[in-house]
C-alpha cells in the first residue's frame, strides 16, 4: 500500500469542517492531493484542499459522483450517505470506515446492541419509536426518572440528546425514534482514540479527561494525562481497543465514556472519524489522530502514541451573545504564553457556541498547563464586529 502515499494519490474526504482541514493538513505532509465534498465554499477546509467539490454529503448522486474521482475515501462526519458509500464499494473503491460498519454507529440503537453483543458496559437501555411512545410508557410506570433520551440518528455535538429528571422536563422530550438510557451517576467524562489497520496493529492514544460547557453541552476542555487512577485509563483503552476490533473496523475511532461515581467505565457512544477529543494530539503526541488515521487507511505502520508533553485543550466557542463577522479578542497576550498553540478554523461567522477553534496549551506538568489554560480562556474570546 505504500505506492499511494504519492503525489498521484487522490484522498477523498466527506465534509470539509475543522477535522477535514485538519486532515488535509496532515495529508499536505505527505504531498497526498486531497478532495473535499462539502455543501458550503466557504467551509475551513476549501482553502487547504487540493480539489472542492460542492455537494451534500446525504445525497446519493453527490456522494456517489465524488466518490468515483478519488482513490480512497473517508469521512469527517457520520451523517453521510451509505447507499452510495455502498455502490461505490461494489465497485471497488477502498472505503474508511467499510459503509456497513458506519451505518451500525449512524443508528444508536444498533451501536447500544453492538455493546450488549460484545459485552462491554452500556448503560441499560428502552427503544421507542416516537415521542407519545415515552409518555405513555412514564405514565403506565414502565419508565421512570431520570433518563436521557437520544434520538437514533442525525443527533451530534450534544443536539438530538434531552436529559428528563422530572416531570417538569417532559416538554424537553424529542420527537422521532429514540433510545432512552439509564442516567448515569457520572464522576468524569473520558475519550480514547483507536486506530486499526489491515496489517492487525491497534494503538490507543493516552486516554483524555473532558469537561463540558453545561448549557451547550459541548466539550469545553480536555486533560492529558488523565486525573484517573492509571488502572481506569488502562480499562478504558482496552474497551476502545475491543470495541474498534470486534467492529472489524480500519481507520480512526473515538470511543466517549463516563466514569461513574463508583469509578466504574461506562460506554457513551463512539465515532469513526477523528475527533474533538484528539485535538491536543496535533502537538502533545508523537503522532497527530490526523496522521494515524492516513496511516491506518494506507495500511502503513501506525505510529507512536505516546504524549511528548501533558496538555489542555480548550475549544473555542462562540460568545452567547455574538452573532456575526468573527472577531478574535485576547489573541496578542495568549500567543506571548509559553506553550500555548492557537488553532483558527476559518469560519467566517460566529453565533452563540459555534466551534471556532481550539488552543491546545502545553507544559511540563499537568498543573501548569491547566494554570495556562485558564488564562486562555479568561483572556480570548470569540465575537463579533
Amino acid at each position: 500500500m505504500e505506492k499511494l502515499v504519492t503525489s498521484e494519490v487522490k484522498l477523498g474526504i466527506i465534509a470539509g469542517g475543522q477535522l477535514g482541514k485538519m486532515l488535509v493538513l496532515a495529508a499536505s505532509n505527505w504531498n497526498v492531493n486531497t478532495y473535499v465534498l462539502d455543501k458550503d465554499e466557504h467551509c475551513p477546509a476549501f482553502s487547504s484542499c487540493t480539489f472542492f467539490f460542492k455537494g451534500d454529503p446525504l445525497n446519493f448522486d453527490d456522494v456517489y459522483e465524488f466518490g468515483r474521482l478519488v482513490d480512497v475515501l473517508t469521512l469527517e462526519l457520520e451523517n453521510v450517505n451509505t447507499e452510495a458509500l455502498k455502490r461505490l464499494k461494489q465497485e471497488g473503491k477502498r472505503i474508511y470506515p467499510d459503509p456497513d460498519k458506519l451505518e451500525i454507529i449512524q443508528d444508536k440503537a444498533l451501536q447500544k446492541q453492538f455493546y450488549e453483543k460484545i459485552s462491554v458496559p452500556s448503560s441499560a437501555f428502552t427503544l421507542f419509536g416516537n415521542k407519545q411512545g415515552i409518555i405513555n410508557s412514564i405514565h403506565g410506570g414502565g419508565l421512570s426518572f431520570p433518563f436521557v433520551q437520544k434520538l437514533r440518528r442525525g443527533g451530534y455535538d450534544g443536539r438530538g440528546v434531552a436529559i428528563i429528571y422530572s416531570q417538569h422536563d417532559m416538554i424537553n422530550l424529542l420527537e422521532g425514534a429514540s433510545v432512552v438510557e439509564e442516567l448515569i451517576n457520572i464522576d468524569k467524562e473520558i475519550s480514547a482514540i483507536v486506530a486499526r489497520n489491515e496489517r492487525g496493529e491497534v494503538r490507543c492514544h493516552p486516554t483524555v479527561e473532558m469537561e463540558f460547557n453545561p448549557t451547550a453541552n459541548l466539550v469545553e476542555k480536555l486533560i492529558c494525562p488523565s486525573t484517573l487512577p492509571e488502572e481506569i485509563e488502562t480499562t478504558a483503552e482496552d474497551i476502545a481497543i475491543k470495541i474498534i476490533t470486534e467492529l472489524d473496523l480500519y481507520g480512526l475511532m473515538a470511543v466517549e465514556m463516563f466514569v461513574d461515581k463508583n469509578k466504574k467505565i461506562w460506554i457513551n457512544e463512539i465515532a469513526p472519524r477523528p475527533h474533538n477529543s484528539g485535538h491536543h494530539t496535533i502537538e502533545s503526541a508523537i503522532t497527530s489522530q490526523f496522521e494515524q488515521l492516513l496511516r491506518a487507511i494506507f495500511n502503513l505502520p501506525l505510529g507512536s502514541t505516546k504524549l511528548k508533553m501533558p496538555a489542555v485543550m480548550i475549544n473555542l466557542l462562540g460568545e452567547p451573545d455574538y452573532e456575526g463577522k468573527v472577531r478574535y479578542e485576547g489573541l496578542t497576550e495568549c500567543l506571548a504564553v509559553e506553550g500555548v498553540k492557537i488553532h483558527l478554523y476559518g469560519k467566517k461567522t460566529t453565533k452563540p457556541f459555534r466551534k471556532m477553534g481550539h488552543v491546545t496549551v502545553l507544559a511540563p506538568t499537568i498543573e501548569q498547563a491547566k494554570e495556562k489554560a485558564d488564562f486562555v480562556k479568561q483572556k480570548m474570546k470569540v465575537v463579533s464586529w
